[in-house]
């Protein structure tokens, strides 16, 4: 970890358009548009192998306008690589919105490397760290009540989100939506996992790619997870891109070593679950309530 503590260096209210409002509204409701701030910021994160310094590294906040009472803390993982998946303000208004307004505050990030931050996006390397260092950002929001804690990922996020319960024991719940748990078993069956490789990882000899594979993938080590976290894992039977397997296989994992878990395979779900999305977002508020209140 940087020597320097992370730290917000940046803030900058979203503010959109007249029709981009409409919208927001029409997606996610009128609470998320009267009843929370969304924020752009910049945070210090940390150079690789312990160096002093930090690099700076672009996220979200999202956070209820009341300010009289405090609220529990969640971060959000994206999915993609690089700038693809990356959330634009519209987006992050409404996603991290829609949350604070069922009474949390928010914390993303971009990954390093993304949307004009500093280093670049290793795909589950030292871009943890990036995740793990919004946590002391809670300490500069005012309501933020920075002893209650979740953690949330899709897809790639879901990759972040298990790595990063391997690092600590804080978060007392855990949600995981088409989520990658293991990467050599799908580069070999979906085409969109063996492009992100080629564009992620690099080229490597053989026996080194796989270790990289291996050290992202939790269903090698799952012994790592937090004993007393539970995690609602969330797939579609269709997923073609992250393969429903993945969270199949990690279950048998979690069953083994006793780790509380719900699974949750809803029936023809793409990898976007489009046509689920209310009741993908019942069950989330509903966890989130379950264990953070």
């Amino acid at each position: 970890m940087s020597k320097e503590k992370p730290t917000i260096l940046e803030r900058k209210k979203i503010i959109l358009t007249q029709s981009q409002n409409k919208m927001i509204v029409s997606g996610w409701g009128h609470e998320v548009l009267d009843k929370t701030v969304t924020e752009k910021i910049t945070y210090l994160s940390d150079l690789p192998d312990g160096k002093a310094g930090g690099l700076k590294v672009k996220g979200y906040i999202s956070y209820p306008v009341d300010t009289l009472k405090k609220y529990p803390c969640i971060i959000w993982n994206r999915g993609g690589i690089g700038n693809k998946g990356a959330i634009d303000s519209f987006t992050a208004r409404g996603i991290f919105g829609q949350i604070a307004s069922w009474g949390y505050v928010v914390f993303a990030t971009q990954y390093r490397g993304n949307d004009g931050g500093e280093g670049m996006d290793e795909f589950g390397g030292d871009d943890v760290n990036d995740v793990l260092n919004l946590i002391p950002l809670a300490d500069e929001i005012d309501n933020a009540d920075a002893a209650k804690w979740a953690i949330e990922g899709w897809s790639r996020g879901g990759m972040m989100t298990y790595l990063a319960l391997t690092r600590t024991n804080l978060f007392k719940c855990a949600i995981v939506t088409g989520g990658i748990a293991n990467l050599r078993c799908s580069s070999d069956e979906s085409p969109f996992m063996r492009r992100l490789y080629e564009v992620t990882l690099g080229k490597y000899k053989e026996n080194e790619f796989y270790e990289k594979c291996e050290s992202r993938s939790i269903i090698k080590f799952p012994e790592k997870l937090p004993k007393n976290t539970p995690i609602l894992i969330i797939h579609g039977t269709n997923d073609e891109r992250v393969l429903p397997h993945d969270s199949f296989d990690l279950s048998y994992k979690l069953l083994e070593l006793k780790i509380p878990f719900r699974l949750v395979m809803l029936e023809g779900g793409d990898h976007f679950l489009k046509k689920h999305r209310k009741e993908v977002d019942e069950m989330r508020k509903k966890w989130f309530e379950k264990f953070l209140r």
